[in-house]
């Protein structure tokens, strides 16, 4: 079928528009911006052009197209959406009418968002390396787009959109999924706490020891091979140490000289936006705490770490201690004084043997639900490009 459709220069059925207006005629605007990969347009919000030194902006109209010159071999193209009209882009946004007569705006949308249209955006700008950041509007309107009949764009289009609006809904029942499976393990954590006899123990008295970090920053190398964990590398009940960071081992060394990690600690952040993350560290997992992380050492005849861990990562000890207690709008940080008066439920060893089996198990339970619709995500990310291929190959 694709080969009754002819191929034909974007310059045959687009023209670059000139809707530029004058800084000076302009007071306070809606400056818009252009995503990459294909992702249309953000808004930015308001701002006074005369702050910049662009002596005009490009007011937008729905249906206009717009390219960003550093950026449009990124996938940086998109359709102007109803909700941007009105709204502006600087100069480096050249703005593009349709023929309507020959071609759908929709249509070109959707065909801007294909890979290998960016590519040869790539081929065709100029630079080399990371300078290649420059797609002239002559060189994005000697793309060849196929070009059927104008009933047959918009029939596609409905087409792409409402497999389009599938996937969507896909993508948002398999996130709820996962937020309800996260949610049932929360309330799980408190409800199993709660439903025990157990004695009210400070978390101070549950330690053997509480180490802080070195109040330094860092000396990070290229060439070393030793983990600092930092706060992004910390998640509810995770260690990423294979994104953090690295130090030569002399800084290791120094880092450590409070206490060096061994099995069983807990990893917790105590300032910044993720305050109160904490993970287990693992047998024979080796770093240093950067700043914002901190270690607790149980005394383990009194708790277990992984009860202990449970317990932390419950509303009891998030929502209803450390929130509560953390100081500071602009950086949170929970100070060592309160995180050692923090209050822990702590039953017999057997019955903290028992709550842990139950939220292990729930807990791999969650996991393989994360690992199953981690693979449907990956499925979800591949259906749109072989939609689209479809599409404009006439198979669709």
């Amino acid at each position: 079928m694709s080969r009754l459709w002819p191929n034909v220069k974007l310059g045959d059925v687009l023209r670059l528009y000139d809707n530029s207006v004058p800084v000076e005629e302009l007071g306070e605007i809606n400056l818009a911006g252009v995503y990459s990969f294909g992702r249309g347009l953000f808004k930015r919000g308001s701002m006074s052009p005369t702050e910049t030194s662009y002596k005009t902006y490009n007011r937008l109209v729905a249906d206009d197209f717009v390219i960003s010159r550093p950026k449009a071999w990124e996938g940086a193209l998109a359709r102007v959406t109803p909700e941007f009209e009105g709204w502006y882009l600087s100069p480096v946004f050249p703005t593009f009418r349709a023929d309507r007569e020959r071609l759908d705006p929709t249509f070109l949308e959707w065909f801007c968002k294909q890979e290998n249209v960016w590519s040869e955006l790539v081929v065709k700008s100029r630079g080399i390396g990371a300078r290649r950041e420059s797609v002239s509007p002559e060189q994005f309107l000697s793309l060849e787009i196929p070009l059927p009949p104008l009933a047959e764009q918009q029939r596609i289009v409905k087409r792409i959109e409402e497999i389009a609006a599938k996937i969507a809904e896909a993508r948002s029942l398999r996130h709820h999924a996962i937020a309800e499976a996260e949610a049932l393990l929360m309330a799980s954590r408190s409800d199993a706490i709660l439903n025990c006899e157990a004695d009210a123990i400070s978390l101070g008295d549950c330690c053997t020891a509480v180490i802080d970090n070195l109040h330094s920053n860092p000396r990070y190398s290229e060439t070393g091979s030793i983990p600092c964990v930092r706060s992004p590398d910390v998640g509810y009940g995770t260690l990423n140490l294979e994104g953090a960071l690295r130090t030569d081992e002399n800084e290791y060394r120094r880092r450590t000289v409070r206490g060096k990690p061994i099995e069983d600690d807990i990893v917790l952040v105590r300032e910044g936006g993720g305050t109160g993350k904490c993970a287990l560290v693992l047998k024979e997992q080796r770093f240093s705490l950067g700043q914002r992380v901190m270690m607790l050492r149980l005394n383990q005849q009194r708790v277990l770490p992984r009860f202990f861990l449970h317990q932390m990562l419950s509303p009891l000890v998030q929502e209803k201690q450390i929130g509560p207690l953390c100081k500071g709008s602009a950086s949170p940080h929970l100070n060592v004084g309160a995180l050692r008066g923090l209050h822990m439920q702590i039953p017999p060893l057997t019955e903290q043997q028992r709550i842990v089996a139950y939220l292990d198990s729930l807990q791999s339970k969650v996991d393989a639900l994360k690992k199953l619709q981690g693979e449907t995500s990956a499925e979800l990310d591949a259906l749109m490009p072989s939609l689209l291929d479809k599409a404009f190959k006439g198979k669709l």
